[in-house]
């Protein structure tokens, strides 16, 4: 054997070579191709588990996100956001905060008068 000579070539082993790397190289693009489409599917399949009301608006988002990737991101975001929720707990700590506020005003002037 010389030092220009490839291994395995003209030989049975070259082609079972040959067939192993075509199999590794079918499992790997599938393998990856499921992946990207469970990613993928991730906005539709939360909406669902939580029964959200925008399930129609996220799964057209997450359609159209194969083209434009940032429409994608907005579909997580809206299914992964509880907008109602949302807005109650900022309506709570917005109310919360004036609450607090004038409680402590009352005992301040409270303090004043005694």
């Amino acid at each position: 054997m010389s030092l220009v000579s490839v291994p395995f070539v003209d030989s049975t082993s070259d082609i079972v070579l040959h067939g192993i790397a075509a199999f590794v190289l079918i499992v790997s693009v599938c393998a990856a191709a499921i992946a990207f489409w469970k990613l993928h599917e991730l906005p539709i399949h939360k909406a669902h588990a939580s029964e959200h009301r925008q399930l129609g608006l996220i799964t057209i988002l997450t359609w159209v996100g194969f083209v434009w990737h940032w429409v994608w991101v907005l579909a997580i975001i809206i299914a992964f956001l509880d907008a109602e929720q949302a807005i109650i707990r900022l309506r709570d700590l917005w109310h919360g905060d004036a609450k607090d506020a004038k409680y402590s005003l009352d005992e301040t002037q409270g303090d004043k008068s005694c």
